[in-house]
């Protein structure tokens, strides 16, 4: 009798591997790309994504796409300020006991472009996701630095658009992040440079295990790519000014790994560099179910976390 009250006070107490993670300050969240082969073909909708997260995966921490709010009933864009569908989507977030933690914004325009009319129009494009980032609970959004034009005058754009939106957000208490998500912004380099330059407490960066190809416009790893920037480098160049970290995962082989990249690396470089908060999930996947993928990531992490 006396064991097995031992035993069953050490399975009590003992902390599951997400809690134990979680006590040293990083903790899993689901990114709503790793479902959108469900959302873009109307087998999920965007609404329905926080009750998914919770009852199919327990997962409480979420990270939106914007491409998505709206589902088939209206365009992302008018979705995104329209105050009565945000309000669903918050309520159905706070039913099932679920954290808005990020938005990530794509196609409101080039933040990089050294033209300064366009740019401009497209930092005003963003401020509405920070407007519903702050609706909804979140504490970031994602933008992407994309634009024609040479190296240095993206560079020199990129701070200017960043600054900006830094300081729309700065009132709300909303972070502005950036995604290594191809060409220079690819470049971990480039991106930690740009970071230094605009020096601005709530302007950071997520870190991604993939997107490191530099000849691409969205930098995605791809076996045709002409020129790729170190992953393991690339990380750790983002991680000093990072306010989340997003996992991506592909295909995953019979031994429930990634063969694109090495995932004990990629998390001992995460964990050694002193970094606290959400690691998403970000299932990118071609051959294998979302459901399976997302799984098998989640387990992954929680193996070298």
């Amino acid at each position: 009798m006396k064991q097995t009250a031992m035993t069953t006070g050490a399975i009590l107490l003992a902390p599951s591997m997400a809690e134990s993670s979680a006590n040293k300050g990083l903790e899993i969240s689901l990114a709503e790309w790793s479902l959108h082969r469900a959302l873009e073909a109307g087998k999920l909708d965007h609404l329905d994504f926080p009750a998914r997260a919770k009852k199919d995966f327990n997962i409480s921490v979420v990270e939106y796409v914007n491409g998505f709010f709206g589902g088939r009933k209206m365009n992302f864009k008018e979705a995104g300020k329209n105050q009565a569908y945000l309000g669903e989507l918050l309520m159905r977030s706070k039913s099932e006991g679920v954290i808005n933690h990020l938005i990530m914004v794509d196609n409101e325009g080039p933040l990089s472009l050294p033209n300064d009319k366009q740019r401009i129009e497209a930092v005003e494009n963003h401020k509405k996701w920070i407007d519903a980032a702050k609706f909804l609970g979140c504490k970031t959004v994602r933008v992407n630095l994309h634009g024609n034009g040479a190296p240095d005058a993206k560079k020199t754009a990129s701070i200017d658009s960043l600054r900006r939106l830094g300081e729309f957000a700065k009132p709300m208490d909303i972070n502005v992040v950036v995604e290594n998500h191809g060409n220079e912004s690819s470049n971990g380099a480039w991106v930690a440079d740009v970071m230094r330059q605009v020096a601005m407490p709530n302007v950071g960066t997520l870190p991604d295990f993939g997107n490191f190809c530099l000849s691409h416009p969205w930098g995605e790893t791809q076996s045709d790519c002409k020129d790729m920037y170190d992953r393991y480098k690339g990380v750790q160049e983002l991680l000093p000014f990072a306010k989340g970290v997003s996992a991506k995962s592909y295909d995953f082989d019979a031994t429930g790994e990634q063969p694109k990249m090495d995932y004990k690396r990629l998390l001992e470089i995460v964990k050694a560099s002193g970094f606290t908060g959400y690691i998403g999930i970000e299932f990118e996947g071609n051959t294998q179910p979302e459901e399976e993928g997302i799984r098998k990531t989640k387990l992954l992490l929680e193996k070298y976390l």
